[in-house]
């Protein structure tokens, strides 16, 4: 996986990342049209005229973001909006990508893990990157994330990190954040208390569940394009989720479009139990090695029938600002890195 470091300001954070990786971008620009089109029925074009709703209010509320977006698309040569398209796929997706993934938090006395398993389409691993930010006034990030995306998962150098699971309930607000730059807003936050605040406050575009933890504890928020529901740790200190809500959004329609992520968020459950001194780096990625109901299990696994398998899995501890990164399944590691450089 390749390494890209930028610093400075947000348009020359964006142009390293974009110059940096090209090659990745454009391969990603590439599957997403061809997913688009598959899935939605719609071509780049549309799926761009789409993304650009979104202006008015990233302009105007959050235009750092809007700047950085620029930068990449300058660095990279691509056109800004097939960028800004790629930063808000989720949305444009209007709730139809199957992106499954198993997210936990667990606070236990001085310890506080962040951990998931990012599921997606086999064809984007070659488009994953580890994204390191230094910027004035804001914590460094270290991040795993597809190339063009200016945010996804991983942690901050003030002990904050940030998990994603998409939920497949329809509906999009166009004065809302796009769930990808949420995750960035929560890697620019100097704790997870200020992350929450923030999203709160701004809210998120579509369906998903963002996990956002620091050293002190977690907390977990449901979205939908028209309400937000805390999960705030459970007495153990623990919040776990997957593919669909576990919280009640009156009016909101969740499809549970992958029926083993009730399985799943069963099994990580009783997985979790079995260990009663609190968590551990070593036990957690244990647990997401998981296959029980396997292909379709923690640990995903590629089909006949569907290309999506885990793709990386990280493991975070916050209290040492701290992530191990698998590459790849977990049982078949193609590689390990580790985030902890904020010099």
């Amino acid at each position: 996986m390749k390494t890209v470091r930028c610093s400075g300001s947000p348009f020359e954070i964006g142009f390293q990342h974009g110059e940096s990786a090209t090659s990745e971008i454009k391969r990603a620009l590439v599957f997403y049209e061809d997913l688009f089109e598959r899935l939605v029925k719609l071509s780049w074009n549309e799926a761009c005229q789409e993304a650009s709703k979104f202006m008015p209010f990233l302009q105007g509320r959050w235009p750092q973001y809007v700047d950085e977006i620029r930068g990449v698309s300058k660095g990279s040569g691509v056109p800004f909006e097939s960028i800004l398209a790629l930063n808000a796929r989720t949305e444009i997706a209007y709730g139809m990508f199957d992106d499954g993934c198993t997210a936990l938090s667990w606070k236990c006395d001085s310890v506080s893990i962040l951990a998931q398993n990012w599921d997606w389409q086999t064809e984007q691993a070659e488009n994953l990157i580890r994204l390191q930010i230094r910027q004035e006034s804001k914590p460094s990030i270290d991040m795993i994330c597809e190339a063009g995306i200016i945010g996804k998962i991983g942690l901050n150098s003030a002990g904050v990190g940030v998990c994603l699971n998409a939920i497949q309930a329809k509906g999009v607000c166009f004065d809302r954040l796009p769930c990808h730059l949420a995750l960035r807003a929560c890697l620019d936050s100097h704790s997870k208390t200020e992350a929450a605040r923030i999203l709160q406050t701004t809210g998120v575009a579509s369906s998903c569940h963002i996990l956002v933890a620091d050293p002190t504890g977690s907390t977990g928020l449901e979205f939908s394009n028209v309400d937000i529901v805390e999960l705030p740790a459970n007495s153990s200190g623990i919040v776990i989720h997957t593919n669909h809500y576990v919280k009640d959004h009156p009016g909101v329609i969740d499809r549970i479009y992958l029926s083993d992520s009730i399985t799943r968020l069963d099994r990580i459950g009783k997985l979790v139990s079995t260990y009663p001194d609190g968590p551990t780096m070593t036990a957690v990625s244990e647990m997401l090695k998981d296959e029980e109901n396997y292909p379709v299990s923690i640990c995903r696994a590629q089909t006949e029938k569907s290309t999506t398998a885990t793709l990386f899995c990280i493991v975070m501890k916050l209290d040492e600002k701290l992530a191990i990164v698998t590459v790849g399944r977990p049982v078949q590691s193609v590689g390990t890195l580790v985030l902890n450089q904020w010099e």
